[in-house]
Order: C-alpha cells, then structure tokens, then sequence
C-alpha cells in the first residue's frame, strides 16, 4: 500500500513538473553611465541632468522593454579631460555599462569619443556643445544642442533690429570659438560690422578688463557666450561697469541666461535678448506639466536647459529600447535611436539620421518680469533648425 502511494505520490510530482510553464530568466539590467560635473564650477550643470534623470525614471518607470535601467552617476569635477576619460573607461570595463550619458563640457566629450567607439557603446551627449562631437565618434547621438544652431538667429535678428556695429566675447575653448566664428560670419553677410572679437580663458576668467575694452569702443551691442554658471558674474560685471547705461546692448546665446540662475541675477537680466532652445517660460501644455513636476521634486530649482538635455536623453534611450525590443547590442541602439522625433518639452525634435545631432526650434527671447520673477520670454520662433557648422 505504501508501496503504491509513493509511486502515485511520485507521478503526480512528474506530470506537475512537466506541465509547469517554463520561466525565462530574467533580462540583465541596462547600465547607463552617467558622468556629470557634481562639483567644481560646473555643479549646477550636473545637479540639473542629474534631477532630470531621476523625474524621467519617475514618471515613466525603471523598466522598458523588459529591461531594469540601472543609472550608475559618476562626478568628473566638469574641467578636467583626463578625469572623464578615466571614467567612461572605467564604467566601460569594470561596470559592464551598455550606454554612456551626460558630459558637461566639450573638452571631456571628446575625451570619451574614442572609449564609445572603441567599446561600440552609445554615448548620448546631452549638454556639451560644439558642433564636431558627434563627428569625433561613430556612436555619439546629441540631445542637447550646438552652439552654431543657437547663435546664427541671434547673428540674424540682431542685423535685422537695428544693430550695427558688435564686439563679440566668448570663453576661449570650442563652444566659445564656434559661437564668435559664427556670429561674425552671419552677422557680417547680413550687413553688420563685428570691430572687435575678445576671448577670455576659461578657467578662472576675469570678465573686467574685457568689458572696459568694450565700453571705451562704444559699440551698438555686446555679444556674449560663456558656459553656464558664468552668466551671473557676466551679468554683474556689465552692470557694475555701466556698459548699460553707456548705451551699449547685450545679446547672446541663453546660457549667460541660464533659468537655473535667472532668479539670482535678477533685474540686471531685464531687456537681454538671446536665443536658445529651451526657456522655462516655454508655453507648451508639456513645458507647464514638466516645470510644475521639476520644481515639485526639487524645492528651490527652476529646471534649465541642461535638465531638458538630459530628460530628453532619457525619452531618446527609452524610445531606443522599446524599438529593439529590450536589445541593448550597441549598434542596434544606436540604430533605433537616429531619426527618433517626438515632442519634447521644449519643441518638437527630431534625431538626424546622418548627423545624430538634434534638429530643433530655436527661439529669439527677452529678459522679463513675470509673476514678480525674471523669465526668457519667447517672441520669435526659428523652426526646425539643423547645426548649420562652422566654416
């Protein structure tokens, strides 16, 4: 009897077992390799990606197509090439990460390109500026924008808006030096004169000298690029030596603007004109629901460009994700992310096969008070524009 029991006992244990769905082991994480300037001068260029990393995972959860994304946040200090170079190798070889992400500054993309080609690993730029990075690697896509697209409409209104004359200032390393070569070249073929073009280093630069050059030359306007976290003291600086007052306007690319600092500067803003990609006072249904989210997540911040860099980013490595089926092979990715488009929160945009850089609105925009804080008010609309180069 118990003879026969065990055996029904045993074969009911069988037949269970082969009827059982078989489960198939689940995906491997995605790893993204983040790699942020956290510190040093350049902080609030990581602190703003960094938050903007964390709401698009919020809303739209850590897993897509099957894959846990796993984002592995590394800080380079934002100044030194080496650093990041060491980094992205690092996270390449020692984290196993299938995708590298951020970069602040042009000077450390181009210090990772070679570890992204070399490791056939998606590198998505989401703030460095300078129009030759995605040329330095096969496997760079943009998310942020260039410098040549921002500027060229500055260099167009400001010819059409009765501007003639204009000394150009712009920190000396390659945004700098493809925003002056640009803005000269447009403004000049519409008519203008540039009597000036001053470079100021980019490690602890001193703005003064430079801008006591410029009011004894009198010229109709200042044009100005440095990188964001120097706007402030530009700002200051022109205020303080009455460049203003001598009647001497001020233009430039939004990062002497940047919305994370706007309300710090203050009525010093009120009346500069510049063009950029993206402004907090963006009128979009999606802009309001995001500035409402950043903000609520992150007291005290008004969300930038750079947060819009990396939040797109993120929608770019998703949307990658969903159309390879979970497939993080880098060439694959890579693939599924050219000609993306979609509708960011700061315009429509759309990933160029050829380039993999960003074609987007660009917006012409004027410092004012509104509900009793300084915003980029947008008033002109240049659509779809493409990095037009620097020859």
């Amino acid at each position: 009897m118990n003879s026969t029991r065990r055996h029904i006992v045993i074969g009911v244990t069988l037949l269970c077992a082969s009827t059982a769905p078989v489960l198939a082991p689940a995906a491997e994480p995605l790893k993204v390799g983040l790699i942020l300037p956290m510190s040093g001068p350049f902080a609030s260029t990581g602190r703003q990606a960094d938050a903007a990393v964390k709401l698009f995972i919020q809303q739209n959860g850590s897993t897509v197509a099957g894959r846990q994304i796993e984002i592995i946040l590394k800080d380079d200090g934002g100044i030194s090439p080496d650093v990041t170079k060491r980094l992205a190798q690092e996270l390449v070889a020692r984290d196993k990460v299938q995708v590298l992400a951020g970069f602040g500054l042009t000077p450390l993309a181009l210090a990772a390109a070679p570890v992204a080609t070399q490791a056939k690993v998606p590198m998505i730029v989401t703030n460095a500026a300078t129009s030759i990075i995605p040329q330095r690697s096969p496997y760079i896509v943009r998310t942020s924008m260039t410098l040549p697209q921002v500027t060229a409409p500055m260099a167009h209104w400001a010819a059409k808006n009765g501007i003639k004359s204009v000394i150009t200032l712009v920190s000396d390393y390659g945004p700098g030096i493809d925003s002056e070569k640009v803005f000269v070249k447009e403004f000049t073929a519409a008519g203008g004169k540039v009597t000036a073009a001053l470079r100021v280093p980019l490690r602890n630069p001193d703005y003064s000298p430079f801008l006591a050059r410029v009011k004894d030359a009198k010229p109709d306007a200042l044009f100005v690029f440095v990188p964001s976290g120097e706007g402030a003291a530009v700002m200051k600086q022109f205020a303080d030596r009455g460049l203003a007052g001598a009647g001497i306007r001020l233009i430039g690319t939004g990062d002497i603007l940047d919305d994370d600092l706007l309300p710090s500067i203050g009525d010093a803003a009120l009346g500069v004109v510049s063009s950029h990609h993206y402004s907090a006072a963006h009128t979009s249904a999606e802009n309001r629901a995001f500035v409402a989210a950043f903000t609520k997540a992150n007291p005290g911040m008004r969300p930038n460009y750079q947060a819009v860099g990396a939040y797109d980013g993120m929608h770019l490595l998703y949307a990658a994700l969903k159309k390879t089926g979970g497939n993080s092979e880098g060439t694959k990715l890579l693939d599924a992310m050219k000609g993306q488009s979609w509708t960011s929160v700061r315009g429509p945009v759309t990933i160029d096969p050829q380039t993999r850089d960003v074609v987007q609105n660009v917006y012409i925009r004027r410092a004012e008070k509104r509900d009793g804080s300084v915003y980029n008010l947008e008033f002109e609309t240049v659509e779809k524009f493409r990095d037009p180069g620097v020859q």
